[in-house]
């Protein structure tokens, strides 16, 4: 939970890309509920579609100023950010599997389109810009928790193109004054999550009659595990509370590492799912490039913040669990776009 009040963005101009995707939607509702005057940027498509944003409920919906553009475009970057107090900027590209065979275009967006919001930050009188980077920097960790002084290593070309945006972000708080917070989520996992991710993935096939067995890759990994909804407190907090750091990261995680044979099994006790779980190779990273373990020490965010996770593991996965019923059973089910956190 955050130590930031109900109602504390009421009047604060705020723009969030990566809107339409898993953790930016849930960002949305919470500044929503806090008062803030919000807009949105989601990927230019034409179907005029704003990704799980659609799915809001309408007063939510309602209030929002929607936006579709591309943060690879510098001059739509520095216009849409003119004006606006606050700058979440969660758009990337953000698939591991992908970034093997792609790497430029994970460059072009999460480098570049990085640079072009600290660029309209800088140039924009704003008062504050919150930068996503995620716990991928680090590679495997050397040490248990994980700090913000752990060394970061690029272990696929999606991590080294954060660690890029990351750096950019620390050199633009240090030459240019640009006040930037970098936020470093461990795994965040929760409804509206694709199934490009593996809580997901898991859910999706023990619920799914189509699926007759679960397809998964290598079990044996760890990871630090945190309900959405406390990534996007962990956000708001971040977006307001005086005295953070600019220009340096704030890992946002529980402190509990939890296998993914773990998390299976705790699947199966929640959808009493019994079909046999087989590991299926294209799945499976390349050797060199998968992170072993990851397991967040997130102290210093809590003494920053007051900021702390509300909703442990077996909670989250009920509910995540609980969403996937609803939306099997409605036959609702979509993809969202690889292009948004």
């Amino acid at each position: 939970m955050s130590a930031i009040e109900t109602g504390a963005y009421r009047g604060r101009r705020v723009l969030v890309t990566g809107a339409d995707g898993f953790i930016g939607s849930h960002l949305v509702e919470r500044l929503v509920a806090n008062g803030a005057d919000v807009t949105t940027l989601a990927l230019y498509n034409s179907f005029g579609q704003h990704g799980w944003l659609d799915e809001l409920p309408e007063d939510v919906r309602g209030s929002l100023h929607m936006e579709l553009g591309d943060v690879r475009d510098t001059t739509h970057m520095r216009r849409l950010a003119t004006g606006h107090d606050i700058v979440f900027h969660l758009a990337a590209l953000i698939g591991i599997p992908y970034s093997y065979v792609a790497a430029q275009s994970y460059v072009d967006v999460n480098v570049h389109g990085t640079l072009n919001l600290l660029e309209a930050v800088r140039g924009g009188d704003i008062g504050r810009m919150v930068h996503t980077s995620t716990s991928e920097v680090y590679g495997s960790a050397q040490t248990r928790p994980i700090s913000e002084a752990h060394a970061l290593h690029g272990q696929s070309p999606y991590a080294a193109s954060k660690i890029g945006a990351d750096q950019m972000a620390e050199a633009y708080a240090r030459s240019h004054d640009v006040p930037v917070v970098i936020l470093r989520p461990f795994n965040t996992f929760g409804p509206r999550q694709s199934e490009r991710a593996v809580i997901p993935t898991i859910v999706r096939q023990m619920l799914d009659p189509a699926c007759e067995n679960i397809q998964l890759g290598d079990l044996s990994t760890t990871r630090d595990f945190n309900y959405v909804g406390d990534t996007a407190d962990a956000f708001v907090a971040a977006g307001m509370t005086d005295g953070l750091t600019y220009g340096e990261p704030y890992n946002t995680g529980t402190g509990v590492e939890t296998s993914i044979s773990a998390v299976v099994e705790r699947l199966t006790t929640i959808t009493g799912c019994n079909k046999p779980v087989m590991t299926e190779a294209m799945r499976l990273r390349p050797d060199k490039s998968e992170v072993r373990a990851l397991i967040a020490d997130a102290s210093r965010l809590h003494t920053a913040t007051g900021w702390a996770p509300a909703v442990d593991l077996s909670e989250g996965l009920a509910r995540t669990v609980d969403w996937w019923q609803q939306r099997i059973s409605s036959g609702n089910l979509r993809r969202e776009t690889n292009y948004a956190v």
